[in-house]
């Protein structure tokens, strides 16, 4: 097998280009920074035709104008395994919306695969070894080396004989339709999903149990983290850890050095910029308790506690569900997710057309569970 071509220059672009203008299917895949970066901005751009495989650089090249045309293309299938994440970085770094999509990763779970992951599907159906070795290298990181090269390589290389052995199994059982719909529904998720803004402190494990103050200071703490992870474009993660802050919350330390004991907090991160924080903790100290800003009270979602008769439709639904995912050889979440049960029970559907009807229910669910469900009810 050839090595992949490493492409980095708009010469290089063009090239790809006019190699991928003779049409057909073309696979997939993305790396970006998040382990290590602030950003998680798109690094890498892994593109295979069935004879080619070309690692594309975005951070040297403009891609956008070369790849939308192709990625864009209705009549020509891009091939990806779990796309939902890569789909948003296309669309948002390069403006390029994937218009037809075969994801592996969707197919094997509706084939009933015991495993849906790359490598596992590989080995078990392509007898291909991929390694992990560089599953959480810094992406953005430059100069990358060969062997970074040739195992990002490794993500798209063999997806076209995957989706081939993929196609064949839905083939074989009658689920081509049900692919299609799910492919279609990923697109339109990318498109279209809104981002939700989450209190940052409800995040962090253990801090339900802060008093008032200590939540406060966990917010101070949180904010520090992101400027600072911002200012060195560091995962936040890796400027100090969720724990680490919870315990500086709790003890609120008033000097660099106390900081610097602080179980699990970093005593370089300490010493060269804890100076801010340990200000911002002691500010807290001395904040009105009328000022404080304590962890978020409970709300209820939605209608609040289902009535007893619905919650009783729901665990028959369940079972039923379950009863047809034995039967059909599926997982029974993949078949269909508690929460679409719960929409069936609320909503109480006296027909395949009304079931159909429902947001969180797909076409081939109604047809291959809709019986089952309707009777459950």
């Amino acid at each position: 097998m050839s090595p992949a071509t490493h492409v980095r220059t708009p010469n290089g672009v063009e090239a790809v280009a006019r190699s991928l203008a003779r049409g057909g299917d073309v696979a997939v895949d993305c790396e970006a920074a998040g382990f290590h970066r602030y950003s998680d901005r798109l690094c890498l751009v892994q593109l295979s035709t069935p004879e080619k495989t070309f690692v594309l650089d975005p951070l040297a090249v403009d891609l956008g104008p070369a790849l939308k045309p192709v990625l864009e293309d209705p009549g020509r299938r891009v091939i990806m395994h779990g796309a939902s994440y890569d789909l948003r970085l296309l669309r948002r770094d390069l403006g390029a919306e994937v218009a037809n999509l075969f994801d592996t990763q969707v197919a094997a779970g509706l084939a009933g695969e015991p495993a849906v992951g790359l490598q596992a599907l590989l080995k078990r159906h392509l007898d291909v070894d991929v390694s992990k070795k560089y599953q959480r290298a810094d992406w953005a990181k430059r100069p990358l080396s060969p062997q970074m090269i040739e195992y990002a390589a490794g993500d798209t290389r063999h997806l076209h004989r995957l989706a081939a052995a993929m196609e064949s199994a839905l083939s074989r059982l009658g689920r081509e339709a049900w692919a299609e719909e799910e492919c279609r529904r990923m697109l339109e998720s990318a498109d279209g999903e809104a981002v939700v803004a989450q209190d940052p402190v409800t995040r962090v494990k253990g801090a339900r149990r802060l008093d008032p103050r200590s939540a406060t200071a966990l917010r101070r703490a949180l904010e520090w983290r992101d400027g600072v992870a911002r200012a060195l474009d560091r995962a936040p993660f890796r400027v100090a850890s969720d724990a680490a802050l919870l315990e500086v919350a709790k003890a609120r330390p008033r000097s660099a050095a106390g900081l610097a004991k602080t179980k699990g907090f970093p005593a370089g991160m300490a010493r060269t910029r804890g100076r801010s924080l340990v200000e911002a903790l002691i500010q807290v100290g001395r904040t009105a308790d009328a000022r404080l800003e304590p962890y978020p009270a409970p709300t209820r979602r939605g209608r609040g506690m289902p009535p007893p008769e619905e919650e009783a439709a729901f665990d028959r639904l369940k079972a039923a569900r379950d009863r047809a995912a034995g039967r059909l050889g599926l997982d029974r979440g993949r078949l269909m997710a508690n929460s679409a049960l719960r929409r069936v029970a609320a909503a109480r559907p006296r027909s395949l057309p009304e079931l159909e009807a429902l947001d969180d229910v797909r076409r081939w669910q109604a047809a291959a569970l809709g019986k089952d469900l309707l009777r459950a009810l």
